[in-house]
């Protein structure tokens, strides 16, 4: 049975209007992906937002503009049973600081990824300039990129 899997993920650019983004390992596979995760039952999109920037980031944020909202027929990479349909906002945050970054792209230890069925998850700023479609690893992520490059016209 096909379900639909609601992702929120957010676009927090710091004061140096760089964006945050996650370098991931999950399955055996690495991608570049913006931070966020998958809607539970019972809360709205902002509030998942804002939950998963502190489970992944350690982060408070406040969600503010809707950026975008999946507009096409997406399946998920992870399950071929599930339909895509993701969500984002800009946030913000005054501790943009705070968390742990890495300028390595899959900044991770062999033992983070010898293990193909565990996950693993880095950070790193990118400048807004130099970011670009085919920095994301996930088909409507790089909309979403597409769109933040053409509201700062960078």
């Amino acid at each position: 049975m096909a379900l639909f899997n609601v992702r929120v993920y957010g676009i927090l650019l710091d004061e140096q209007n760089r964006l945050l983004v996650s370098d991931e390992f999950i399955r055996g596979d690495y991608f570049t992906k913006l931070p966020g995760g998958g809607l539970e039952i019972g809360e709205g999109t902002r509030e998942c937002l804002a939950r998963e920037f502190v489970e992944e980031t350690g982060l408070a944020v406040t969600v503010g503009e809707h950026l975008y909202t999946t507009d096409f027929f997406q399946i998920s990479a992870f399950n071929n049973k599930d339909q895509i349909i993701s969500i984002y906002y800009m946030v913000h945050s005054n501790d943009c600081g705070n968390i742990k970054t890495s300028e390595i792209p899959f900044d991770f230890n062999p033992a983070q990824v010898a293990d193909k069925t565990a996950t693993a998850e880095s950070f790193r700023w990118v400048a807004i300039e130099k970011i670009n479609e085919d920095s994301m690893s996930l088909p409507i992520d790089k909309v979403a990129i597409g769109l933040l490059k053409q509201k700062f016209s960078v």
